[in-house]
């Protein structure tokens, strides 16, 4: 517990340790505000681009394949499975509605009916199912590239995570707070010792990025997946990276689309409120 509370204090979301716990607007803005007064030099928007915010060369490295970025083709296959029909002659605008564009940046979302937080794969599955249709795979292939498309459409919007004001949001919402703060595995590390704590640091020669702004680019094409894919296919969910995370510090993860993780998702997409959508995105 110790722990925990000095990497809630490293970020703000604790000015000392019997404080009572704060609401999540607070969270967001104490945040927000440590990650902009280390890097001072970064635009709010600018944290949305990881590593490649923090490090000149990187970023030059970066801008050159974004102009012709390797998930460009899973961006096309996502707007083919978009607007194949399903057997019974709907298709998925029939589910999300017409305009891709406005389907991203509702999710994820708490669902008062269910009780649970709804993630977009999680309705893109359950789309699938109502109309009779196999659902895909959770972290990689056509729900990335799907995701990709839509998250492509999306660019620009602002996220907007609600958590609204009931008792059992809130707790889904303290859950993937700690989450995040909590050791885990046999290196004993929390998300946010490399996110909140170490940022702009490298380990295995890769760079930390920040814990501001790491969903907005979700799906990602990662350089290590499209190595280790038999058709190349480096696309990934951020449920995948959430169990890659857990595999690299020792710890047995959650199942994709786990209650865990997408409470982990809640929180941590809340804190990247008000930063624009620049999905997908490309990672070493």
């Amino acid at each position: 517990m110790k722990k925990i509370l000095t990497l809630l204090l490293s970020a703000g979301l604790m000015t000392t340790a019997m404080q009572a716990v704060s609401s999540p607007q607070e969270d967001l803005e104490k945040f927000r505000l440590y990650y902009e007064q280390r890097f001072p030099g970064i635009q709010l928007d600018d944290f949305g681009n990881g590593p490649y915010a923090l490090d000149a060369n990187k970023r030059m490295q970066w801008e050159s394949m974004e102009e012709f970025p390797p998930y460009e083709e899973y961006v096309d296959k996502g707007r083919e499975i978009w607007e194949t029909p399903f057997k019974n002659g709907k298709s998925f605008a029939s589910c999300f509605g017409e305009d891709p564009s406005k389907v991203r940046v509702k999710y994820p979302r708490w669902d008062s009916k269910t009780q649970q937080v709804v993630t977009l794969e999680g309705d893109i599955n359950k789309c699938l199912k109502d109309n009779g249709e196999k659902p895909f795979g959770w972290k990689k292939g056509k729900i990335a590239h799907l995701g990709a498309f839509l998250g492509y459409e999306a660019r620009g919007q602002k996220i907007n995570v609600v958590i609204p004001d009931d008792p059992k949001a809130l707790e889904a919402y303290e859950e993937g707070k700690h989450f995040y703060y909590a050791k885990r595995g046999q290196l004993n590390l929390a998300c946010a010792d490399c996110h909140v704590q170490y940022p702009g640091q490298r380990v295995r020669g890769q760079m930390l990025s920040t814990g501001l702004g790491q969903t907005t680019h979700f799906p990602v094409f990662r350089a290590k997946w499209e190595k280790a894919s038999p058709d190349g296919d480096g696309m990934g969910t951020l449920h995948r990276r959430y169990g890659g995370c857990n595999k690299q510090v020792r710890a047995r993860p959650f199942k994709a689309q786990s209650r865990q993780y997408r409470n982990l998702e809640f929180f941590h997409t809340y804190m990247s409120n008000g930063l624009e959508i620049n999905a997908p995105g490309y990672r070493e």
